[in-house]
């Protein structure tokens, strides 16, 4: 997988040859996790579509135009079953920083799929809405502990030169989730028993083994266990990451400048969420707010009404097989991903974060204008209705999609790195809970609903031109850069000149270790240079 330029300062594998595969293999699969996260999230709009599904926990209608199976749930619990998923992550992925720093990013791997897999196991066997709720909230535990963990077990692990694209295979197995996710509810939705929703809903606690047993091969995080004071084994993990022997001097290198940036970082003292804010020269502040937005905006960007309620929508929207309209959504999303995990290495995070941006906001309000001016009888503009869907979803999954999780992997200083990226993730499910909740009084026609229907896009493409201002003022390019140089770039540049002091850092062989101890060889980009290209 091609790259952008190959700094050589510090970071893992960044002096083992780039034929060292071992490692990279390791640390990409343990972006199978992904798959939890998709297929959990996707499953649910299938399911609650279901006639069996909708007979044992709604209530008959006569509405067959709006509820062809004969059976209804109301908005409240739409909304409900729907967002209280996001409602168990939020917290899993606050919890996720503690677990982080105490048993480590590995070990609260198996935590997270010992929680997910007790929820799973809840919804799959109950009979009642109380204990299907539960098990949605125990689920999201697990998914949430996952969204913290394992872009920060990737970024830490992954040789810096592919970094990027190694922490987009996460964000590339969500999509597959929600792929399988749509294939598994299509072939069994029209089943008339209990199996119909059953299925697909247990099929989920294989991905948890596979991923369990997965990660008992899988070393730990060489940067946590030097935090922890166990040098010895953070050689001998960094060893298997590099294929490099633990007394290779190129490891202790890497090593050297782990440990010079945790001890400039140690001299503060203990770190807590207050410190994720607080003003410093290394900009923690901003830094954690731009976690914490850009995640945000991930979510205001309306992937998620697709996939939550693509099928309900296209329904309703005069499409005639909504399940396998939703089926394609889903390959588009997986196979645009692909080229973005290339991209991010040979354009940046940068300029993809904005042009995507600029492609979702054309695209969704001409979705919302085509939506209001044609009837439901227009089989062209239903068409191109999907098309322009289709096209959203493909700027989506090769921006920001996977982007947005490699930015809050690689952004912060190892002291806080843990809380900042548990308020990011945690950031990302409580707008994917807010935005889950409030969609069905936003879309939905009747008594105390909006009934905005195709409408709502109109405020997905006005989300959309707050990405780009955003994504220009507030992320930096950091592409090819180590976790201990990225440091430095916040300290002596601002996002808009990012992109200069990065070749600066490249061309110069800065490493974090030379700096703290000459500060001489500090650079600095003028504010001067603040019409530098993006």
């Amino acid at each position: 997988m091609a790259g952008g330029p190959i700094a050589s300062g510090p970071g893992l594998g960044a002096n083992a040859g780039k034929n060292k595969f071992s490692g990279i293999l390791m640390v990409s699969f343990a972006a199978f996790a992904g798959i939890l996260f998709g297929y959990d999230t996707g499953t649910i709009a299938g399911i609650t579509a279901m006639k069996d599904w909708l007979r044992l926990f709604g209530e008959p209608s006569t509405d067959l135009v709006n509820h062809p199976t004969g059976y209804a749930i109301t908005s409240s619990q739409q909304s409900l079953v729907t967002s209280i998923l996001s409602a168990g992550t939020f917290f899993g992925a606050l919890a996720g920083a503690s677990i982080a720093d105490r048993v480590g990013r590995r070990g609260g791997v198996f935590i997270a799929t010992a929680v997910f897999s007790a929820g799973v196991a809840l919804q799959t066997g109950c009979h009642q809405w109380a204990a299907f709720v539960v098990g949605r909230v125990l689920a999201g535990l697990g998914v949430g502990l996952i969204s913290t963990l394992i872009p920060m077990y990737q970024s830490e692990c992954a040789p810096k030169w592919i970094r990027g694209a190694v922490v987009s295979g996460y964000q590339w197995a969500i999509t597959i989730g929600l792929l399988l996710a749509s294939v598994i509810n299509n072939a069994t939705k029209d089943r008339d028993d209990h199996s119909a929703w059953r299925i697909p809903t247990g099929i989920q606690l294989i991905w948890a083994f596979i991923l369990t047993v997965g990660m008992l091969w899988l070393p730990e995080s060489p940067r946590f266990l030097i935090k922890q004071g166990r040098d010895a084994d953070a050689a001998k993990a960094l060893s298997r990451l590099t294929a490099l022997d633990p007394s290779d001097p190129e490891v202790e290198v890497e090593l050297n400048d782990i440990r010079a940036n945790l001890r400039e970082e140690q001299e503060l003292g203990e770190s807590s969420y207050a410190d994720c804010f607080k003003a410093s020269h290394n900009k923690i502040a901003l830094r954690t707010l731009s976690g914490i937005f850009i995640q945000a905006w991930q979510q205001l960007t309306g992937i998620n009404f697709i996939f939550y309620y693509g099928t309900s929508f296209f329904t309703h929207a005069g499409i005639k097989n909504p399940f396998l309209t939703q089926v394609a959504t889903g390959v588009v999303n997986v196979f645009m991903t692909i080229p973005g995990m290339w991209g991010i290495e040979r354009f940046g995070r940068r300029p993809l974060l904005i042009w995507g941006a600029v492609v979702m906001c054309i695209c969704e309000y001409l979705v919302a204008i085509i939506g209001v001016t044609i009837s439901v009888q227009n089989s062209s503009g239903q068409k191109a209705l999907v098309a322009l869907v289709c096209i959203y979803i493909a700027a989506f999954a090769c921006t920001w999609g996977p982007i947005a999780w490699v930015v809050i992997g690689e952004i912060y200083p190892l002291n806080v790195r843990a809380k900042a990226m548990s308020l990011a993730a945690a950031s990302n499910w409580l707008w994917n809970f807010g935005i889950g909740y409030a969609t069905p009084y936003l879309v939905n026609t009747g008594p105390g609903n909006a009934g905005l229907e195709v409408k709502v896009f109109f405020i997905w493409g006005s989300t959309c031109a707050c990405c780009v201002i955003f994504s220009y003022f507030c992320i930096p390019e950091t592409k090819g850069l180590s976790l201990e140089q990225i440091d430095l770039l916040y300290q002596n540049s601002t996002p808009i000149t990012s992109t200069r002091y990065r070749r600066e850092l490249i061309a110069n062989d800065v490493h974090t270790s030379d700096v703290h101890g000459a500060p001489g060889k500090s650079l600095h980009v003028d504010e001067k240079d603040e019409a530098d290209k993006v």
